[in-house]
């Protein structure tokens, strides 16, 4: 097993017993027990989500949080629920996945050259994260972006991954900007000589049911992403 991996592996154990976040262990925990009606035959995760893909990706994919009875449920991130879908997709047309569909952990999805990490580990209530919850889980962030060594295009999925995204690589120096750039659909900006920052709505039913997010939308973040790094 290659250093980097071994380095992930470890991380991502330490995220799956992680505490630190009372109002967000309470829930996540609760909704695991709880369950709801369509999954009641599942054994929820109701843990920290761990990240997961390619250690040697130069795509880094960076989202909110995992759904209650999407990631909460199956343990991997964007899996299970109508945003994963949209998001596998998206993936896989662009060459990044070899499958378009992600149901579970043992599903056979393997990601190719992309990892997929989130702003925080834990599914919050109504999707919202305090300050404190996002600065509690920052520090797996940065380890994750100091393992991964070949990244070159990032894209902030929703603007909280947006952000998050740029306030990680601004604190560990990778970019000159001092204050975050405005994030937008398909706003593109190169924080250094190799690494970009894409911004994309993030594919929840709130924006693809009401149009704001069309696929074709989604589609054309990940083809703008492969012709950055093809044409490296």
């Amino acid at each position: 097993m290659l250093s980097s991996e071994i380095a992930i592996e470890a991380l991502q154990k330490k995220v799956i017993v992680c505490k630190k976040c009372p109002r967000l262990v309470k829930w996540r925990t609760s909704i695991a027990a709880k369950k709801t009606r369509r999954f009641a035959e599942w054994s929820y995760w109701g843990k920290p989500v761990p990240s997961f893909g390619d250690v040697n990706a130069r795509l880094l994919l960076v989202g909110l949080a995992p759904a209650a009875h999407g990631g909460n449920r199956t343990g991997r991130m964007f899996t299970g629920d109508e945003s994963g879908n949209w998001l596998f997709r998206a993936l896989f047309n662009a060459g990044f996945a070899q499958q378009p569909t992600s149901t579970d952990r043992g599903d056979g999805l393997k990601l190719s050259d992309c990892y997929i990490t989130a702003t925080c580990r834990c599914a919050p209530p109504q999707n919202k994260l305090l300050r404190e919850e996002i600065h509690n889980c920052r520090p797996f962030l940065l380890k994750e972006l100091l393992i991964l060594k070949n990244i070159r295009v990032v894209i902030g999925v929703g603007k909280i991954g947006f952000d998050a995204a740029f306030d990680s690589l601004r604190e560990l120096d990778w970019t000159e900007l001092k204050s975050r750039p405005k994030f937008g659909h398909g706003a593109t900006y190169k924080l250094n000589d190799k690494v970009t920052l894409i911004g994309t709505y993030h594919p929840s039913q709130q924006n693809t049911f009401t149009g704001k997010l069309t696929e074709r939308m989604l589609n054309e973040i990940f083809v703008k992403a492969r012709k950055i790094l093809d044409n490296r």
